[in-house]
């Protein structure tokens, strides 16, 4: 119905255009599509980071439409504990419908990257990471949703392909979801880990919590970065979404529009 996690040629990782995502959506039975591009900062300042132009970002969405599709235009911003300037900086230059803000680097690495995983076990390389989002949803005040909040899991590199489960690691994960929920800030649910680590990112024991402790907002995002995983287990997200809500969310700028299911 809605997949408001979607990645095009504009997105560093990514070479599907945008009219193929919205033929492959119209063709998956969505009503509405948001696209998320990658604005994404490393870990320290100084280095390189994966930022698209305005030009580029234009040229792509500015007059982007197909029948029977609605769409909205975003952004997924790579959170740091330093970048907040640069996020409002940006928010004020785009008209974005909806600004999802995601983690991507702990202790100095993407978890996609072996080097992330050097001399670390299991538990310390998902505790960091969840000790870095914790971090970062302090730090920034101008995202609508958080994304992927176990994305660590997905990893090509993880050693066991084992799903991160709220129940190993309760208390930073509330901690985390807590201060969503006080800042009015929701919650993705990801597809992109069924088919990767057997679960979605996160899965309903996080949603439950999530609304247990106050959280409103949320959406599904099948994070595709090519055609084919366009609203990938979208029907089963939003199932889950259903069972808990009630109900699923999609932006209008920046304001949540809440669906019942």
């Amino acid at each position: 119905m809605f997949d408001y996690h979607i990645h095009t040629n504009v997105s560093f990782d990514s070479k599907q255009s945008a009219y193929d995502v919205l033929s492959a959506a119209k063709e998956a039975g969505l009503r509405e599509v948001c696209f998320t591009d990658h604005y994404d900062f490393h870990f320290e300042k100084y280095e390189a980071h994966d930022l698209f132009t305005k030009e580029s970002y234009e040229l792509a969405y500015g007059n982007i439409s197909l029948p029977g599709i609605s769409v909205k235009r975003g952004v997924e911003f790579g959170l740091t504990t330093w970048n907040a300037p640069e996020l409002a900086a940006l928010i004020k230059e785009y008209d974005f419908d909806f600004v999802l803000g995601s983690v991507h680097y702990a202790d100095g690495y993407d978890p996609y990257m072996k080097e992330y995983w050097y001399e670390k076990t299991l538990e310390q390389a998902f505790l960091g990471y969840l000790e870095r989002v914790l971090e970062c949803v302090r730090v920034h005040t101008d995202f609508d949703v958080l994304g992927h909040l176990n994305y660590v899991c997905k990893a090509p590199h993880n050693p066991t392909r084992s799903p991160l489960f709220y129940k190993d690691y309760s208390e930073i994960c509330d901690e985390i979801m807590r201060e969503l929920a006080k800042r009015d800030k929701g919650m993705e649910i990801n597809t992109s880990g069924v088919d990767r680590v057997g679960e979605f990112l996160p899965n309903a024991d996080f949603l439950r919590r999530f609304r247990e402790l106050g959280g409103k907002i949320v959406t599904v995002g099948s994070d595709a970065h090519t055609k084919d995983r366009v609203g990938q287990y979208n029907q089963e997200a939003l199932a889950i979404l259903k069972d808990i809500f009630g109900y699923v969310c999609t932006f209008d700028k920046r304001t949540p529009v809440f669906h019942k299911l």
